[in-house]
């Protein structure tokens, strides 16, 4: 799998472990790579600015956006800021992705050139007596 196909499995969700009332914020918050702080505070800032309208929308993600716990929510990648950095910075995190691809490719034709010397046909018969 690679690191498109991974965001693209991505969904919005209410994340009930993270949650205070409804978990809409947690989950706003973890969809779009924000600080959970950040959020919550712009969301109090929204209720004291426009009451009515705010109370409202809440309500209406609350029943809209499906909620997950931490055993229905998804595993990320194996590289736990690999989202965040994706998000924040797609430049950056294709050069990750391509300095650490080269360095794999290194590795494997190593492997490549050392299964295939004479060296290893030698390491193979001792093993085998």
């Amino acid at each position: 799998m690679n690191a498109f196909a991974a965001t693209e499995q991505r969904g919005l969700y209410r994340n009930a472990d993270k949650a205070l009332l409804g978990g809409v914020c947690a989950g706003l918050a973890e969809y779009f790579g924000f600080n959970l702080r950040v959020t919550r505070f712009l969301a109090f800032v929204g209720f004291l600015m426009a009451m009515p309208m705010a109370i409202i929308t809440y309500i209406v993600a609350l029943f809209l956006i499906p909620a997950r716990t931490g055993a229905g929510l998804r595993a990320g990648p194996a590289d736990p800021g690999f989202r965040k950095t994706l998000r924040a910075s797609p430049v950056q995190a294709a050069g990750d992705v391509r300095r650490r691809f080269r360095s794999l490719d290194r590795r494997l034709a190593r492997m490549e050139k050392y299964v295939t010397s004479s060296r290893y046909q030698l390491d193979r018969e001792f093993r085998d007596l």
